[in-house]
């Protein structure tokens, strides 16, 4: 169980370690939201976090992928003939 404290002018709550374990809180920066009459606690998840850990595990079990030339060589047109 989880009770209110008093923080200054504040009100704070302590999460037990195993459950901000299981949820992956620790050491995180938190966002709350009122939600049905209750606060949601999620941790705050910046944009492409992880992306690079998950590109160079990808790279390291199925090996560099062959670069595109056919759209990398493609010669650029001109889109003067159409109507806008």
């Amino acid at each position: 169980m989880v009770h209110l404290v008093k923080i200054g002018n504040s009100q704070g709550i302590r999460i037990p370690k195993p459950l901000a374990e299981q949820a992956k809180l620790e050491g995180k920066e938190l966002k709350l939201q009122l939600v049905n009459k209750g606060l949601l606690i999620t941790p705050v998840v910046e944009a492409r976090d992880g992306w690079k850990e998950a590109i160079e595990g990808l790279i390291a079990t199925q090996g560099q992928q062959p670069v595109d030339s056919e759209w990398l060589d493609a010669s650029l047109i001109s889109d003067a003939k159409l109507e806008w």
